[in-house]
């Protein structure tokens, strides 16, 4: 088995979200993948496998420290990106599809970025009064700061709190621990002619319950697209920051064209190849 470490998502280098993707782990079972997730540490980690769908490029399989994802953002162009260095070849030129837990996913190139088809969301609308007061509770917010509390969900059930500016985004002090799984987010605008135009920060809970923050998040930042762009708060494409309180600055480009939503981002190799000889 071969080990790959991409950054996704970096305004520069190493400022982005990490991601290991293993190739030739077909003989590897559920298990001893999360226990590999486990081991390496990072945010996701991805094993790149032969596709089941023909219609299909490769299929992977994506996990987490507390388990497996059926969807996740920048898994999913850190992998499309590890498999294009490998020598991969897509069916259909510029157009790469990958096969996932939620089905088949669009990627393609967009100059030197990779961007990915948001796939639909399983849930949206407003939270309901009990998650409001949760999310509130975990993420450290105000009430008096909520513009909107939202469900976010397109694997990830992730519960967002749009939040009256960046500063607020920022300013909040999550709670150490959270009932696994959990996934929250907060979004807020930046101040205009800045790098980007909305903050964005999120927040998981590892398999002891302790709550971590996420550095750059591609399957919340479709969601939030989708939210932003239905919701008439974004028109055309937009850029996202996220990342900046744990030491990452990280750069998501959305737009919304023909009425879907894409992702993008730079993805960049760091270490190609790693012998994982002990598996």
């Amino acid at each position: 088995m071969l080990l790959d470490l991409v950054d996704v998502f970096g305004s520069g280098p190493l400022s982005g979200n990490p991601l290991a993707v293993v190739r030739g782990g077909e003989d590897l079972d559920a298990a001893a993948m999360l226990r590999l997730t486990r081991w390496l540490g990072f945010s996701e980690t991805t094993f790149l496998l032969p596709p089941t769908d023909p219609a299909a490029d490769y299929k992977v399989r994506i996990f987490y420290p507390a388990g497996e994802l059926p969807f996740a953002g920048h898994p999913t162009l850190g992998t499309a990106h590890a498999w294009l260095a490998a020598g991969g070849t897509p069916k259909a030129s510029g157009r790469i599809v990958q096969e996932c837990g939620i089905g088949l996913v669009e990627v393609r190139q967009e100059d030197e970025r990779l961007a990915f088809k948001a796939p639909p969301l399983i849930r949206s609308g407003p939270l309901d009064e009990s998650d409001r007061s949760e999310v509130l509770q975990l993420t450290g917010v105000a009430p008096d700061q909520v513009v909107a509390a939202v469900h976010a969900n397109n694997g990830p059930n992730w519960r967002l709190l749009h939040l009256e500016s960046a500063e607020a985004v920022l300013a909040a002090e999550p709670a150490p621990r959270a009932p696994v799984p959990t996934d929250v987010a907060l979004l807020g605008p930046c101040v205009p002619g800045g790098p980007a135009q909305w903050e964005v920060r999120a927040f998981f809970a590892d398999p002891t319950g302790r709550l971590c923050e996420d550095p750059v998040t591609g399957s919340l930042n479709a969601a939030v697209a989708q939210y932003l762009f239905g919701a008439g708060l974004a028109d055309g494409s937009y850029v996202a920051t996220q990342g900046r309180k744990v030491g990452a600055d990280g750069r998501v480009r959305c737009s919304q064209q023909d009425d879907a939503v894409w992702v993008a981002g730079n993805v960049a190799t760091v270490s190609a190849g790693g012998d994982l000889a002990g598996w």
